[in-house]
């Protein structure tokens, strides 16, 4: 068979989800609507963190960078789902594919990595206490955050340089609607064998470890909270972290779902459901959810979204000489 020289055709084509004319615009339709939401919603928990100095700490901090991956995350996948959605061409260019895919890749990573951290962050404040402060300083928080991503941004070098180096024997096919590592190994023609090895060793290092990690700071949090005497401390301890386990499990079970499944060698015309749905959750579904799932339960992001709607309506009725409206209304609620 011919190898495809990408130096001579660098272009490949996203087959999308679906070539049903109506299907197109539905899908079209729902996933500008679910960007637009992703887009507002963490905008929004970014904005009221900011806006209320009792949500300056150490948990609010990392629970900023979450909403700045995840709208990060959406926009490098979701535009171009949008565009291929309805345009006739649905080529991408080989540069535009491994940007693409190196950008994608490293948000995800760093994502998995923040997850962990927050778990952490939750240990300390629930079962070191009185070393919290001293424990999670701003130092701190500062180097775990560029650190996590800054690893990302080396190891998605690495997976995307061998990942681009293989033959494709004239398949430009991507059965996807982004360009992913598993769906470039189903494509190949040469040998993936050292690709899936850096894959799964790669995913055993961040993912795994990164999960091993979670479980074990909440196995010491649940301890730590059911020996609490008062009732109100641990229903306040669980509803904290229930946020962030649901956070976990979406995100850490979509993603072990997709790149820790066994690649087998597959061919051009190769298409699975499975494989297209699987992305769609953790790359436009969760970004979504994340800044709704830690609002619902959230005591103090639900007050100062509530005060925040209400000083502006304050404001509206009391005409423009009351220019710091925030600071006469009450948080107690």
């Amino acid at each position: 068979m011919e190898q495809l020289n990408l130096t001579v055709s660098p272009r490949f084509i996203l087959l999308g989800l679906s070539t049903d004319p109506q299907l197109k615009v539905i899908f079209f339709l729902i996933f500008l609507i679910m960007y637009l939401m992703t887009i507002s919603g963490n905008l929004l928990l970014i904005t009221v963190v900011r806006i209320n100095p009792a949500l300056h700490s150490p948990m609010y901090f990392f629970l900023t960078n979450l909403a700045i991956i995840d709208i990060s995350y959406s926009s490098s996948v979701v535009p171009v789902l949008l565009r291929n959605t309805l345009a006739e061409d649905r080529s991408i260019s080989f540069l535009g594919c491994a940007t693409q895919m190196y950008v994608s890749l490293t948000l995800g990573g760093t994502e998995c990595t923040l997850l962990a951290i927050m778990a952490y962050d939750r240990f300390a404040a629930i079962c070191r206490p009185l070393h919290y402060n001293t424990i999670m300083n701003k130092t701190l928080c500062f180097y775990l955050a560029v650190g996590s991503l800054g690893v990302q941004l080396i190891d998605s070098i690495l997976q995307v340089s061998i990942t681009l180096q293989l033959s494709f024997c004239n398949c430009r096919n991507i059965s996807n609607y982004f360009c992913e590592i598993p769906a470039f190994l189903r494509i190949s023609c040469g040998d993936t064998v050292v690709n899936v090895l850096v894959v799964y060793v790669i995913a055993g290092i961040f993912i795994m470890c990164a999960f091993l990690l979670i479980l074990i700071s909440y196995a010491h949090i649940i301890f730590s909270i059911l020996k609490m005497a008062s009732s109100q401390g641990r229903q306040k301890s669980f509803s904290t972290c229930a946020s962030h386990l649901t956070a976990v499990s979406l995100f850490y079970g979509t993603l072990m779902s997709m790149y820790l499944q066994p690649h087998s060698k597959k061919n051009c015309h190769y298409s699975n459901e499975r494989d297209k749905l699987l992305p769609i959750l953790y790359t436009a579904v969760i970004p979504m959810l994340n800044p709704f799932i830690y609002s619902v339960r959230n005591k103090d992001v639900k007050n100062t979204l509530i005060n925040l709607l209400k000083s502006k309506l304050y404001h509206k009725s009391s005409g423009p000489k009351h220019l710091f409206p925030w600071a006469q209304i009450s948080t107690n609620f």
